[in-house]
């Protein structure tokens, strides 16, 4: 069969990577949209679009008989899933193929052996595939630590690190709650937790003639929470035993459920040791590395089985070194939680492949998962590729909601991971030590001052002559002041700003921009500033900045209560653990709120008595809102 037209079932980056390769191959395509995702680019690059009404994936891109209808309405012959959403969902598959399309995937029995991974892990025994298995009910604390799973999905949904016995139950109710939440079931299983042993997985692909090839091998062993932050192709410094067991046993894995199509089987390795984790019966979030490597395009192999075409040929050895690290809508800073905004700049040098969910003036909601993009290196070379990536990082520009840009920055440049020293615990064990938040380049703040007297003095109606930062006292300064930085003092000398021990070489400005040069202890370093009502963006030699001014006068309506509760992120309630008048000690959970597929706890910060409970389970609210007042007790 000839596919001719695509629906892709999904949305972000994924739905735009799938269209890029189908026209390329000359298939028309067809999105469908939630109304939060009504704006965002896959929608407009599609050839036809159909809203699904709501914004909840459960109400949306999760209902398969609306995905189903769009494609009928739209004369779409084909469906490829994507990832996450309905891509391992065995019931909706078999609904593709019965409504006559072409699914584009593993047959529905496939996924339906590998999409419980505890009957994943039960074919894998009779396989002969080691694994990791442990029982719950006579788990002792010699088991320990013991790894809480999610049986039906990923990305680190539904997952939990037990250190304790006495933890198990409360860890296996928080993660079924997030898998329910996250999947649409709420099925769990442990297994013994090896912090040192590394993530890596093996690329598959299988036609519809009993050719099945293992292309090749990716370490996944940098991980925040269980979820893949730092993907690279191929894994390095792996044991030629370790690497044929992987390559052999991925194969075996394919074979033993007749797949075809692209998957992922996963693995712990320990020195030579290997243990299968599961099987994702879908493309990978991280499948560009592959690609880089070895030459190939996925999703075009994807196309060409579902059209019964065979894989022809022989896999190519890897050609250099491919790493991804994932760029998450996420603040390092307050506790790696997700962020919502308005993009307004979105920027990357040419040096790297960027797969984006977004481009300027799109909006990060609620909704979704917190990543917008994701940014691939390749070098002949993985000190090569590590250089570009790094360097691609700094000189990006992302501007209009905090993302882990630097942070993916300070985590490439750790010494354990230049040398590839690698292990699934290591960014939890080390992130303090390799991640901070420090306020960084000094000048940035001075530029973004300058550049904000110079705006203002350029762009007056009235007294249009008077200088930038004129005073009737010259010898005063003038003050500026962002958010987590030392303030900015500065004067206006003979028509000419200065700042201690700074030069200002030149300042240029166009409308709410300038490029500012400045020179510091003899180096020159030049700056472009972009102002706002409530921002000011600096992109420099170190990186790109978003300050916020502090209001030089503060309105008494926006002064919170001493012990205030305040949502970090837009998100909805849960989960309410007090009732006004408790008592509370300092830890104890207070609220529960859901925000981009994951459950943050928000605790009492001390030990008080509540007041002012202002949220009830199922509301929504925005970042900053009051969610309840702990009242100290006084002594």
């Amino acid at each position: 069969m000839t596919i001719r037209r695509i629906l892709v079932a999904n949305r972000g980056e994924i739905a735009r990577r799938v269209f890029r390769t189908a026209r390329d191959l000359g298939i028309e395509t067809v999105a469908v949209f939630s109304d939060a995702d009504a704006d965002m680019p896959f929608v407009a690059e599609a050839d036809l679009a159909v809203r699904l009404p709501g914004s909840a994936p459960s109400e949306t891109y999760l209902r398969g008989d609306l995905v189903i209808d769009a494609a009928r309405r739209t004369g779409a012959d084909a469906i490829h899933p994507g990832y996450g959403f309905l891509s391992e969902n065995a019931a909706f598959a078999r609904d593709v193929e019965a409504a006559g399309l072409v699914w584009i995937g593993p047959s529905p029995e496939s996924i339906d052996e590998m999409g419980s991974k505890i009957r994943a892990k039960e074919i894998m025994a009779a396989a002969d595939v080691p694994i990791l298995s442990v029982d719950v009910a006579s788990a002792t604390d010699a088991d320990l630590p013991l790894l809480v799973k999610a049986s039906a999905g990923g990305g680190g949904r539904g997952m939990r690190v037990v250190e304790r016995l006495e933890d198990l139950d409360g860890e296996l109710a928080k993660a079924q709650a997030e898998a329910q939440s996250a999947f649409g079931d709420g099925t769990v299983f442990v297994e013994p937790y090896l912090p040192r042993a590394r993530h890596v997985e093996v690329q598959i692909l299988a036609d519809t003639h009993g050719t099945v090839w293992a292309v090749g091998d990716r370490d996944c062993s940098i991980q925040r929470r269980h979820q893949k932050v730092v993907e690279e192709a191929p894994a390095p410094n792996l044991s030629d035993t370790a690497r044929k067991t992987l390559h052999t046993a991925a194969r075996a894995a394919a074979e033993a459920v007749s797949y075809r199509g692209a998957g992922t089987v996963e693995f712990l390795v320990d020195g030579d040791r290997v243990f299968f984790l599961e099987m994702n019966t879908r493309l990978q979030v991280e499948h560009p590395v592959t690609e880089q490597v070895h030459g190939i395009d996925l999703v075009a192999a994807q196309i060409a089985i579902a059209e019964g075409k065979p894989l022809e040929g022989e896999v190519s050895a890897p050609q250099g070194h491919s790493i991804e690290v994932r760029l998450y809508a996420e603040d390092p800073a307050d506790d790696w939680s997700p962020q919502t905004g308005t993009i307004r700049t979105f920027d990357f040098p040419e040096t790297v492949r960027v797969d984006s969910a977004v481009e300027v003036g799109s909006v990060v909601g609620i909704h979704y998962d917190a990543m917008i993009a994701k940014v691939i290196a390749h070098g002949p070379d993985r000190t090569t590729a590590l250089r570009i990536l790094v360097d691609a990082l700094r000189r990006s520009s992302v501007h209009g909601v905090t993302t882990n840009r630097s942070a993916l920055r300070q985590i490439l440049e750790a010494q354990p991971v230049q040398d590839a020293d690698l292990w699934t615990s290591m960014l939890e064990e080390h992130a303090d030590a390799w991640i901070t938040t420090e306020a960084g380049d000094p000048l940035v703040p001075v530029a973004a001052a300058l550049a904000e007297a110079t705006i203002a003095a350029a762009s007056g109606r009235v007294l249009s002559r008077i200088p930038a930062g004129f005073r009737n006292v010259p010898s005063q300064s003038l003050t500026r002041e962002y958010e987590g930085h030392e303030p900015v003092r500065y004067r206006s000398a003979a028509g000419r700003l200065t700042v201690d021990g700074v030069t200002l070489v030149s300042i240029d400005t166009f409308g709410s921009a300038a490029e500012v040069l400045l020179e510091a202890d003899g180096v020159t370093r030049r700056y472009w500033v972009e102002t706002g009502e409530k921002h000011v963006d600096v992109d420099g030699p170190e990186g790109s900045t978003s300050l916020t001014p502090v209001p030089r006068f503060v309105d008494p309506a926006d002064v919170v209560a001493e012990g205030s509760l305040l949502a970090p992120m837009p998100a909805a309630v849960t989960a309410v653990q007090v009732a006004d008048g408790d008592r509370v000690s300092k830890g104890d959970p207070v609220v529960v709120l859901e925000a981009m597929k994951m459950q943050h706890t928000i605790t009492a910060p001390s030990d008080g008595v509540v007041s002012n409970l202002a949220v009830t389970v199922g509301q929504q609210v925005e970042a900053g809102a009051v969610l309840a007042v702990i009242e100290e007790e006084q002594e």
